[in-house]
């Protein structure tokens, strides 16, 4: 391998780094599972490939027979009709037998890899949010897309040309020595002389082909990265900027590509090259046989058109070969998505919680320190206990914990210490599944997906009827501008909502919780993004809510929580203060302080939760 060569596979070697790396084809058993199920099309399929390697090795012996035949009279002249007709058969079967063949495999291929992105999807959709903080949700749909392409390609097509020209080349080989010992032993030679380069340049295809795989997940990544983010992209006028770090990132991908196809052009050349100079070598030894008369000129036909199904088949399987080294990068990679556990372990034999529950929470002395952030605690002994039914919000300045404690109550995150219960059980003890079935949710920034305005109110209550989503809707003050758009409640809002406002995302984000009816709400910041005249309707709307209901509350504005009966203050994951508004302003402290900044400009006062 050239010195350059060596160099570029050190590089490629540091772009996969931190992914275990496999030395062999062994990543591909990680198809089997998915095989299994489908073992009559396999044996469909097999049946089909002998039928059609049997037709294949028959032909070349009708064209001895035509060979040999010399100074033809009436008898002999019956004798090819019998020939042309066995031929005719002969090529039927083959073509009956290859178009089933192609059928079934190429099912099967569409099939596994259906089944493969399900799977995969089934079990990332299933990690908690550690994951993601240090995966790419773009280089997840590399995998999910680029990387199964390559499993189908195997499985729906070069599997089946292996195992085709590999029964040509084991039967042609045996057909060989029946014709002709000597020249089918010269034969064998030239076979070992061909896999060598396969064997020796299989390393360098499938590492070159690892980080080729990489590269173009790295590419999905930067592109899904920042055409999620096209307006703050056009609004800091950085177009330029990424435009060219996506055309980087494409070059980059293309030199990968450029090396493998490179070594996967070099291997098959020297294969197809050995093997036919090889196959060049004993015709000429054979024809010095038929002038010594130890072979017929017709058996001579008859192995040279086996010699050319065993060159062609060990020329195949070289190109095989790479595609087989490709699909064992992206198996392994699929595999590591499809075996990755989540941080959050479901317990073995979950508690069940009571039938009606009242949502009570408790957050005794919790410790917690995010997986990227190891030595920063976001939470620092915090201990908060919420009775059932009981309104509390939590304030404070910004990294002060708010957040973490939602995201410790969904159980996205394990804390490291202290004990967080719900309705009396330690939620270790319960299936996350089952919690957050009890918990309903409004994030400060909604997230509405591509789809109608019933679908998206609906997402809170899969089952809920129309009644139901039109009755969340209206309690969420969004009917009256539901009502007006030109299709109602069937409109599509497009990818995240773009065709929303900001106020009107949020207030759907309210009516689907509004139709959960869990008995604990977490609302952060839940009506941020409303004008004053909506902003009382939805103060109206939870407040009925909130009734009878747990609800914990994350507030940066203070003037809508100065009729909570209890507030929270929070500074560097403690909490530092609690009572209501008048009991803290007349303490001073953090929270007066705050609060005084917020209420010297009235026109911050006149935020919402």
């Amino acid at each position: 391998m050239a010195r350059g060569d060596s160099d570029f596979v050190k590089e490629t070697a540091r772009v996969a780094a931190g992914r275990p790396k496999s030395r062999s084809l062994a990543p591909l058993r990680g198809v089997l599972p998915f095989l299994r199920p489908y073992r009559g099309r396999i044996v469909v399929a097999m049946l089909a490939l002998v039928a059609s390697s049997a037709a294949t090795l028959i032909l070349p012996q009708f064209a001895s027979g035509l060979v040999n035949a010399r100074g033809l009279n009436a008898a002999q002249a019956h004798a090819l009709t019998g020939f042309y007709a066995a031929f005719i058969l002969a090529a039927a079967v083959l073509g009956l037998a290859t178009a089933t063949r192609f059928y079934a495999v190429t099912w099967l291929g569409e099939r596994v890899v259906a089944d493969i992105r399900k799977a995969v999807f089934d079990n990332v959709l299933g990690l908690s949010p550690q994951f993601f903080e240090v995966t790419r949700t773009g280089e997840v749909l590399s995998r999910m897309t680029a990387d199964t392409t390559l499993i189908q390609t195997v499985v729906g097509s070069s599997a089946s040309v292996a195992m085709r020209n590999l029964v040509n080349l084991v039967g042609g080989l045996i057909l060989m020595f029946v014709t002709s010992f000597h020249l089918a032993a010269l034969v064998v030679g030239a076979v070992v002389l061909v896999m060598l380069p396969m064997l020796l340049f299989g390393r360098w295809v499938r590492t070159l082909s690892r980080a080729s795989q990489d590269s173009i997940a790295e590419t999905a990544a930067r592109g899904t990265e920042t055409l999620n983010a096209v307006p703050t992209v056009q609004a800091f006028t950085q177009e330029n900027y990424e435009r060219r770090a996506f055309g980087e990132a494409v070059e980059r991908a293309f030199v990968y590509a450029q090396r493998r196809t490179k070594a996967r052009a070099v291997l098959t050349a020297v294969a197809i090259f050995m093997a036919f100079a090889s196959l060049a070598t004993v015709a000429l030894v054979g024809l010095h046989d038929v002038i010594a008369g130890r072979v017929s000129g017709g058996e001579l036909v008859a192995f040279i058109f086996y010699g050319v199904l065993v060159g062609g088949g060990v020329g195949s399987l070289s190109e095989v070969w790479g595609d087989l080294q490709r699909a064992a990068g992206a198996t392994e990679r699929l595999m590591e998505l499809l075996h990755e556990k989540s941080a959050i372990a479901v317990p073995a034999r979950p508690l069940a919680l009571p039938a009606k529950p009242s949502g009570a929470v408790v957050f005794e002395g919790v410790t917690f320190r995010y997986p990227t952030r190891p030595d920063f605690k976001a939470l620092n002994g915090f201990s908060l206990n919420v009775a059932g039914g009981e309104a509390v919000a939590l304030v404070g300045p910004s990294g002060a914990g708010k957040s973490t404690v939602f995201q410790l109550m969904l159980r996205f995150f394990e804390a490291q210490h202290g004990a967080i219960r719900f309705d009396g059980v330690d939620i270790t003890h319960l299936d996350p599944v089952a919690l957050r079935k009890n918990i309903a949710v409004v994030s400060q920034e909604p997230v509405i997906f591509s789809g109608s305005i019933a679908a998206n109110i609906r997402y809170g209550r899969e089952e809920a009827t129309d009644a139901q989503v039109q009755a969340a809707a209206a309690a969420a003050a969004a009917s009256e501008f539901i009502e007006k758009l030109p299709d109602g409640f069937d409109t599509l809002v497009g990818e995240r909502g773009v065709t929303l406002s900001g106020g009107q995302r949020q207030r759907l984000a309210i009516a689907r919780a509004i139709l959960r009816d869990a008995p604990l709400l977490l609302l952060d910041e839940a009506t941020s993004a409303l004008d004053a005249e909506n902003e009382r309707l939805v103060q109206t709307a939870l407040a009925n809510l909130m009734v009878g209901r747990t609800t914990l509350v994350i507030a940066h504005r203070f003037s809508t929580i100065q009729r909570l009966k209890r507030i929270v203050v929070m500074e560097e994951g403690r909490v530092v203060a609690q009572g209501n508004h008048a009991e803290l302003m007349a303490g001073g402290g953090l929270y007066a302080r705050l609060a005084s900044l917020q209420f010297a400009d009235s026109t911050i006062g006149s935020g919402g939760l």
